[in-house]
């Protein structure tokens, strides 16, 4: 490393939270080694796959807010690039009426322009999926191509001359030196750094858990479980699909149109709880059945005796909330429950924020 160069920052993680923070941070000016311990676009953690929802529908006004800063920085990522990143499919969410009623509510308090149908009505608009209760659009919200996303926060960081990119390259060892750190690579090489990023999802009870005890704070208990939804084949055009919602009596489910690859529909965080270095990416049976019996009865547009089954983590909060926070030369970002891919290119900058000396936001702070 250049003697008259400050020191990079390391950010640990080439998922879409490590991208989206050395997009960030280049864009300020500041240096970065980003080291990622899989290949680029690798399918082992929670970033993969060619499509993610973008929807505004919270019951809580806090992410409802988030949801609309977010969406500026993904319309601002698009200039920059020239790259289409969210297609405006727009969301329905239906199902419980305590549920939908409220997020109509954050939305109308929020000034987001929305609609509420009767099932009959959304059927009717809307004939691949079956409603239930109470049904709520808003045509804000969408997909995004999450894959592209990925490779956009990356180009545009490489492109600035100030990020390297290393991947395959595990990280071995982060001591704690105080001012300080130095992280050790699976190569041998080591980096003394002020400031080291640990954007690493499922891996940071493992990586930086005990680092952050010794500094006074604790991660809170971040569950690691191996989500299985699916893709089935569509019987309709693609313009017929809506990102969705259905806030079920049982599980919460999703989904989405990927396009060339089938409807993707998953239950929300109840696969079974796994190490990120040790799963064996297979769904489990009975739940395999459960989601294709959920399919026939409530996504009639697809079918569902079809399915291509994904692999891919949670790392879930006992609150959902994400944890984004800083102790000395470490900052951390996990706890991304499922629902933080929307919020990446806001999540980057917050990251970015705290590597450079700011506050963290209070909502995530550890």
């Amino acid at each position: 490393m250049h003697p008259n160069r400050p020191a990079p920052h390391v950010v640990v993680g080439g998922g879409v939270v490590g991208a989206a923070t050395a997009h960030a941070l280049t864009a300020r000016g500041e240096r970065v080694l980003l080291v990622e311990q899989h290949g680029r676009g690798h399918h082992e953690g929670s970033s993969h796959g060619a499509t993610r929802i973008f929807r505004q529908g919270y019951t809580d006004p806090e992410y409802v807010a988030l949801t609309t800063r977010a969406l500026t920085l993904w319309e601002a990522l698009e200039r920059a690039s020239g790259t289409t990143l969210l297609d405006r499919t727009g969301a329905v969410d239906h199902g419980r009426p305590d549920v939908v009623d409220a997020i109509a509510a954050a939305l109308s308090d929020a000034g987001i322009p929305h609609e509420t149908l009767t099932p009959q009505d959304a059927a009717a608009r809307w004939p691949g999926i079956s409603f239930e209760g109470h049904v709520l659009a808003h045509a804000t919200a969408g997909r995004i191509r999450s894959a592209d996303a990925i490779e956009v926060f990356l180009t545009l960081a490489e492109r600035t001359g100030l990020a390297e990119l290393r991947f395959d390259t595990r990280v071995t060892a982060i001591d704690d030196h105080g001012a300080d750190v130095t992280v050790t690579l699976g190569d041998g090489t080591a980096v003394r750094t002020p400031s080291v990023v640990a954007a690493v999802g499922s891996w940071a009870p493992t990586l930086v858990g005990d680092l952050l005890v010794e500094r006074g704070a604790r991660l809170p208990a971040v569950r690691v479980t191996q989500e299985q939804p699916a893709h089935f084949p569509s019987h309709l055009p693609d313009q017929a699909w809506p990102s969705f919602v259905h806030w079920a009596d049982g599980d919460d489910v999703y989904g989405l149109l990927t396009p060339g690859e089938g409807v993707k529909v998953g239950f929300h965080g109840t696969g079974p709880v796994v190490h990120p270095d040790a799963r064996d990416h297979l769904p489990v049976t009975a739940e395999a059945e459960r989601l294709q019996a959920y399919v026939a009865r409530y996504v009639p547009g697809v079918d569902a005796t079809r399915p291509t089954f994904i692999s891919c983590l949670y790392d879930t909060t006992p609150d959902e909330d994400f944890v984004i926070d800083r102790r000395g030369p470490l900052t951390v970002a996990t706890g991304f429950s499922g629902h933080g891919f929307k919020f990446a290119p806001l999540i980057g900058e917050l990251v970015a924020d705290l590597a450079t000396g700011g506050a963290p936001h209070p909502r995530f702070a550890l």
